[in-house]
């Protein structure tokens, strides 16, 4: 075993223009109001390395363009598709009315395992929330349900970036599961 060299790497690799041709996953994030425009980038990139369909981008959330924000994407923010919605509850209705399931990544009552999605649950948009409050309760009471990653140690948290690049992941694994892609 060794480490793909950097030319490897590229040939692998499509170009900025194919970007938003190529087939993405029926899967679509919805960030409301992150406050750091580093997991706002973190976000971009963890959302172009799984090939989801697009981000959007809600409340007091930094949007491009932004050089700090690219910075941190490592121009991801140029390959992935994204809207803004002042409010994320018309981003929610949006998706709704376009036949999406809506989960909020929220630890609730009554949430499913991040490894328990089914095909029902596709085209899926998923909810991310502040860093610091997690999902407003207005915006819960509008999602279908919720999904959570289980917490193993003292934390019952992670960074939203690192919880929204596990739970990208693991949508783009259940639908290529489910769908045999």
């Amino acid at each position: 075993m060794r480490k793909l060299l950097h030319s490897e790497l590229l040939e692998k690799r499509i170009s900025h223009e194919m970007a938003f041709s190529v087939k993405k996953h029926p899967v679509l994030l919805i960030v409301d109001s992150i406050r750091s425009v580093y997991n706002i980038g973190s976000i971009f990139r963890s959302a172009d390395s799984a090939g989801i369909d697009e981000i959007l981008l809600c409340g007091y959330s930094p949007i491009p363009p932004r050089e700090d924000l690219s910075k941190t994407a490592l121009g991801a923010d140029e390959t992935v598709a994204w809207r803004y919605y002042k409010e994320c509850k018309d981003a929610i209705k949006e998706c709704k009315e376009k036949g999406y399931t809506v989960l909020a990544v929220e630890l609730t009552t009554n949430g499913i395992a991040y490894d328990a999605l089914t095909s029902d649950h596709f085209p899926l948009a998923l909810v991310v929330g502040n860093e610091v409050s997690g999902i407003d309760d207005s915006i819960l009471t509008l999602c279908d349900g919720a999904i959570e990653i289980p917490m193993y140690g003292v934390k019952h948290s992670l960074n939203v970036a690192v919880a929204s690049g596990i739970i990208m992941y693991e949508a783009v694994r259940a639908y290529r599961t489910h769908f045999n892609e």
